[in-house]
């Protein structure tokens, strides 16, 4: 590989580690910077790639959250837990149903979160501290099982839509939905890793040089979460979830898998 090309994944993958540490949407940087780079390479093997990237950036970033922000164990657990075992069942089915059929609901899901998060001025930004209820457990099981089969299946928006139904459901402020997102997400691509390194789709050098720059980015992403808080974090959730509407719907428009 010329390094010209290898220095240039380095910067998207930084790009998209700093952004998906604060509201997710590393993926589409780092996707088609590797598509654009290496057109030879097989699907499979660019995602494999990407997760093997995203998932040292999603550590750290789980880990900067976990040391500032005050979340709990228990419910740490379940999410971890049920993210991971719906993923990996998620990416055994991603034969069985069609991107065609999946991309008009997504899209309407995006378009409906995003109308949600700017009328509701205060969604996500004020933290209640709530017990640790029994149902308060099965909602946050419920939605990892299903948006983990969803991240597994097929993928963009994984971030965004834990993050909405954390705030949403779980009543925490964007900083904790999104503290609470990149563990999801940590074990939503360790589960995806599962199915591609031993099928041999990953790029060792090329993923690995990319997670470097993928943890710098992600350093830097939380410490700029944590210092600007919600308010912040809310205004980079609507830009990021415009960015997906637009290219999913460029996506259908044109026919593009």
């Amino acid at each position: 590989m010329e390094l010209e090309i290898l220095l240039s994944l380095i910067f998207f993958a930084f790009c998209a580690g700093a952004i998906d540490a604060a509201v997710g949407g590393g993926g589409l940087i780092q996707i088609p910077a590797l598509m654009g780079a290496m057109p030879q390479l097989a699907p499979a093997t660019v995602f494999g790639t990407n997760k093997l990237s995203a998932i040292f950036g999603t550590a750290s970033a789980a880990w900067g959250y976990i040391r500032k922000v005050k979340l709990r164990w228990k419910l740490m657990a379940v999410i971890a837990i049920c993210a991971f075992v719906s993923s990996f069942i998620g990416a055994a089915c991603v034969s069985l149903i069609p991107k065609e059929v999946l991309k008009p609901f997504v899209l309407f899901m995006l378009i409906v979160i995003a109308i949600y998060t700017f009328l509701k001025k205060q969604f996500g930004q004020v933290h209640v501290q709530q017990e640790l209820s029994s149902k308060m457990l099965i909602l946050a099981a419920m939605g990892s099982l299903l948006i983990g089969f969803y991240d597994g299946i097929f993928g963009p928006g994984t971030g965004s839509f834990f993050i909405f139904f954390f705030i949403r459901y779980l009543q925490v402020d964007f900083l904790h939905a999104s503290a609470l997102s990149k563990i999801a997400n940590f074990m939503t691509n360790f589960a995806a890793l599962s199915f591609f390194i031993p099928t041999g789709h990953v790029l060792f050098t090329v993923g690995m040089c990319m997670a470097v720059a993928n943890i710098l980015g992600a350093l830097i992403g939380v410490r700029a979460a944590l210092k600007y808080g919600s308010g912040f974090i809310r205004i980079l959730f609507l830009i990021l979830v415009s960015v997906l509407i637009i290219r999913l719907s460029y996506q259908m428009i044109m026919g593009i898998n």
